[in-house]
Protein backbone atom coordinates (compact mmCIF):
# COMPACT_ATOMS: atom_id res chain seq x y z
CA UNK A 1 0.00 0.00 0.00
CA UNK A 2 1.27 3.47 -0.88
CA UNK A 3 2.53 5.73 1.90
CA UNK A 4 1.39 9.20 0.85
CA UNK A 5 3.05 12.46 1.80
CA UNK A 6 0.68 15.23 2.88
CA UNK A 7 0.70 16.98 -0.50
CA UNK A 8 -0.21 13.83 -2.42
CA UNK A 9 -2.82 12.85 0.16
CA UNK A 10 -4.42 16.27 -0.21
CA UNK A 11 -4.45 16.00 -4.02
CA UNK A 12 -6.30 12.70 -3.80
CA UNK A 13 -8.74 14.24 -1.32
CA UNK A 14 -9.43 17.13 -3.69
CA UNK A 15 -10.02 14.61 -6.50
CA UNK A 16 -12.87 13.22 -4.45
CA UNK A 17 -11.30 10.15 -2.87
CA UNK A 18 -13.10 9.32 0.39
CA UNK A 19 -11.07 9.70 3.59
CA UNK A 20 -11.42 7.00 6.25
CA UNK A 21 -9.95 7.88 9.65
CA UNK A 22 -9.69 4.82 11.89
CA UNK A 23 -8.32 6.50 15.02
CA UNK A 24 -10.29 6.32 18.26
CA UNK A 25 -13.38 8.51 18.53
CA UNK A 26 -11.69 10.55 21.28
CA UNK A 27 -8.68 11.32 19.08
CA UNK A 28 -10.90 12.04 16.08
CA UNK A 29 -13.14 14.51 17.93
CA UNK A 30 -10.12 16.58 18.91
CA UNK A 31 -9.09 17.10 15.30
CA UNK A 32 -9.42 15.51 11.86
CA UNK A 33 -9.03 16.20 8.16
CA UNK A 34 -12.20 17.96 6.90
CA UNK A 35 -14.52 15.54 5.15
CA UNK A 36 -13.09 12.47 6.89
CA UNK A 37 -15.37 9.73 8.15
CA UNK A 38 -14.39 8.16 11.43
CA UNK A 39 -14.72 4.43 11.91
CA UNK A 40 -12.45 3.31 14.75
CA UNK A 41 -10.65 -0.02 14.66
CA UNK A 42 -13.08 -2.41 16.31
CA UNK A 43 -14.67 -5.74 15.41
CA UNK A 44 -17.36 -3.76 13.56
CA UNK A 45 -15.05 -1.83 11.25
CA UNK A 46 -16.08 -3.78 8.14
CA UNK A 47 -19.78 -3.53 9.02
CA UNK A 48 -19.72 0.22 9.53
CA UNK A 49 -17.57 0.76 6.43
CA UNK A 50 -20.37 -0.64 4.25
CA UNK A 51 -22.68 2.01 5.72
CA UNK A 52 -20.38 4.93 5.05
CA UNK A 53 -18.62 4.06 1.79
CA UNK A 54 -19.45 2.81 -1.70
CA UNK A 55 -17.77 -0.50 -2.53
CA UNK A 56 -16.62 0.77 -5.91
CA UNK A 57 -15.23 4.04 -4.52
CA UNK A 58 -11.58 4.75 -3.75
CA UNK A 59 -10.39 5.37 -0.20
CA UNK A 60 -7.38 7.00 1.38
CA UNK A 61 -6.62 6.15 4.99
CA UNK A 62 -5.63 7.94 8.17
CA UNK A 63 -4.62 5.36 10.78
CA UNK A 64 -2.56 4.90 13.90
CA UNK A 65 1.04 3.86 13.10
CA UNK A 66 1.40 0.35 11.62
CA UNK A 67 -2.36 -0.24 11.46
CA UNK A 68 -2.90 0.45 7.76
CA UNK A 69 -2.43 -3.17 6.62
CA UNK A 70 -4.84 -4.51 9.26
CA UNK A 71 -7.40 -1.87 8.28
CA UNK A 72 -7.08 -2.79 4.60
CA UNK A 73 -7.66 -6.45 5.50
CA UNK A 74 -10.85 -5.58 7.40
CA UNK A 75 -12.10 -3.42 4.54
CA UNK A 76 -11.67 -6.32 2.12
CA UNK A 77 -14.15 -8.26 4.26
CA UNK A 78 -16.67 -5.54 3.38
CA UNK A 79 -15.81 -5.75 -0.31
CA UNK A 80 -13.92 -2.44 -0.24
CA UNK A 81 -10.61 -2.97 -1.99
CA UNK A 82 -9.81 0.27 -3.82
CA UNK A 83 -7.36 1.92 -1.43
CA UNK A 84 -5.04 4.48 -2.97
CA UNK A 85 -2.82 4.73 0.08
CA UNK A 86 -2.45 6.01 3.61
CA UNK A 87 -1.21 9.26 5.11
CA UNK A 88 2.43 8.70 6.01
CA UNK A 89 2.95 9.85 9.59
CA UNK A 90 -0.77 10.01 10.21
CA UNK A 91 -2.81 12.99 11.34
CA UNK A 92 0.18 14.53 13.12
CA UNK A 93 1.87 15.11 9.75
CA UNK A 94 -1.25 16.84 8.48
CA UNK A 95 -1.17 19.16 11.49
CA UNK A 96 2.55 19.85 11.12
CA UNK A 97 1.94 20.90 7.52
CA UNK A 98 -0.52 23.56 8.73
CA UNK A 99 -3.43 22.05 6.82
CA UNK A 100 -7.02 22.84 7.85
CA UNK A 101 -8.66 20.66 10.47
CA UNK A 102 -12.18 20.09 11.74
CA UNK A 103 -13.45 19.03 15.18
CA UNK A 104 -16.53 17.54 16.83
CA UNK A 105 -17.61 19.26 20.02
CA UNK A 106 -18.84 17.24 22.98
CA UNK A 107 -21.64 18.33 25.27
CA UNK A 108 -22.46 16.68 28.59
CA UNK A 109 -25.89 15.14 29.13
CA UNK A 110 -26.74 17.63 31.89
CA UNK A 111 -25.91 20.53 29.56
CA UNK A 112 -28.28 19.08 26.97
CA UNK A 113 -31.06 18.91 29.56
CA UNK A 114 -30.49 22.58 30.37
CA UNK A 115 -30.53 23.60 26.70
CA UNK A 116 -33.68 21.72 25.66
CA UNK A 117 -36.27 24.08 27.24
CA UNK A 118 -34.63 27.24 25.90
CA UNK A 119 -33.54 26.40 22.34
CA UNK A 120 -36.45 26.17 19.91
CA UNK A 121 -34.08 25.00 17.15
CA UNK A 122 -32.61 22.16 19.19
CA UNK A 123 -32.99 18.75 17.55
CA UNK A 124 -31.87 15.53 19.23
CA UNK A 125 -30.88 12.80 16.77
CA UNK A 126 -30.77 9.33 18.31
CA UNK A 127 -28.67 7.05 16.10
CA UNK A 128 -29.45 3.81 17.94
CA UNK A 129 -31.45 1.06 16.26
CA UNK A 130 -35.25 1.41 16.11
CA UNK A 131 -35.92 -1.23 18.78
CA UNK A 132 -33.57 0.47 21.24
CA UNK A 133 -35.21 3.80 20.43
CA UNK A 134 -38.67 2.33 21.02
CA UNK A 135 -37.67 1.02 24.44
CA UNK A 136 -36.89 4.55 25.60
CA UNK A 137 -35.79 7.85 24.11
CA UNK A 138 -35.84 11.56 24.79
CA UNK A 139 -39.16 13.23 24.05
CA UNK A 140 -39.21 14.73 20.52
CA UNK A 141 -35.96 13.02 19.54
CA UNK A 142 -35.61 11.92 15.92
CA UNK A 143 -34.44 8.38 15.26
CA UNK A 144 -31.98 8.09 12.37
CA UNK A 145 -30.10 4.83 12.96
CA UNK A 146 -26.43 4.87 12.02
CA UNK A 147 -27.22 2.13 9.49
CA UNK A 148 -29.43 4.63 7.62
CA UNK A 149 -27.34 7.76 8.13
CA UNK A 150 -25.98 7.83 4.57
CA UNK A 151 -29.51 7.91 3.12
CA UNK A 152 -29.91 11.42 1.69
CA UNK A 153 -33.65 11.30 2.39
CA UNK A 154 -32.93 11.05 6.11
CA UNK A 155 -30.52 13.96 6.05
CA UNK A 156 -32.98 16.00 3.98
CA UNK A 157 -35.21 16.41 7.03
CA UNK A 158 -32.48 18.43 8.77
CA UNK A 159 -33.11 22.17 8.50
CA UNK A 160 -30.31 24.71 8.14
CA UNK A 161 -31.40 26.39 11.37
CA UNK A 162 -31.37 23.16 13.41
CA UNK A 163 -28.97 22.82 16.32
CA UNK A 164 -28.19 19.11 16.24
CA UNK A 165 -27.33 17.00 19.27
CA UNK A 166 -26.34 13.43 18.38
CA UNK A 167 -26.18 10.43 20.66
CA UNK A 168 -26.03 6.64 20.53
CA UNK A 169 -25.69 4.35 23.53
CA UNK A 170 -22.13 5.04 24.69
CA UNK A 171 -20.71 7.55 22.21
CA UNK A 172 -19.00 5.64 19.38
CA UNK A 173 -21.74 5.40 16.74
CA UNK A 174 -22.76 9.03 17.27
CA UNK A 175 -19.26 10.21 16.35
CA UNK A 176 -19.32 8.06 13.22
CA UNK A 177 -22.73 9.55 12.42
CA UNK A 178 -21.49 13.08 13.10
CA UNK A 179 -18.60 12.62 10.70
CA UNK A 180 -21.01 11.37 8.00
CA UNK A 181 -23.27 14.38 8.53
CA UNK A 182 -20.35 16.80 8.48
CA UNK A 183 -19.15 15.30 5.20
CA UNK A 184 -22.53 16.38 3.76
CA UNK A 185 -21.78 19.98 4.75
CA UNK A 186 -23.89 20.11 7.91
CA UNK A 187 -21.68 21.39 10.73
CA UNK A 188 -24.03 22.77 13.38
CA UNK A 189 -23.88 19.73 15.62
CA UNK A 190 -22.75 18.46 19.01
CA UNK A 191 -22.01 14.96 20.28
CA UNK A 192 -23.59 14.01 23.61
CA UNK A 193 -20.75 12.55 25.68
CA UNK A 194 -21.63 9.21 27.23
CA UNK A 195 -24.67 8.81 24.99
CA UNK A 196 -27.88 7.20 26.22
CA UNK A 197 -26.07 5.73 29.23
CA UNK A 198 -25.48 9.27 30.50
CA UNK A 199 -28.81 10.74 29.37
CA UNK A 200 -31.03 8.27 31.20
CA UNK A 201 -29.28 9.06 34.48
CA UNK A 202 -30.38 12.70 34.27
CA UNK A 203 -33.37 13.50 36.47
CA UNK A 204 -34.52 16.20 34.03
CA UNK A 205 -34.53 13.85 31.05
CA UNK A 206 -38.07 13.43 29.71
CA UNK A 207 -38.02 9.83 28.49
CA UNK A 208 -40.81 8.29 26.45
CA UNK A 209 -41.39 4.89 24.85
CA UNK A 210 -42.95 3.75 21.58
CA UNK A 211 -45.09 0.75 22.60
CA UNK A 212 -46.40 0.28 19.07
CA UNK A 213 -42.86 -0.38 17.82
CA UNK A 214 -42.27 -3.02 20.49
CA UNK A 215 -45.07 -5.34 19.37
Amino acid sequence: MNALIVEDFDKYREKGYAVLDTRSVDAFKQGFIPGSINIPVTSRLAEYATIAFEKDGTLILVTEPEQEAAVATELKKAGIENIAGFLNGGFEEWQKAGKPIDMIIDIEADELMMDIPFDENLVVIDVRRPLDFAQGHLKNAINIPLEEMSNVLNLAQIEESDNLYLHCYTGVRSVIAASIIKKQGIHNLRNVAGGWEAIQKESKAEIVKEPGMLN
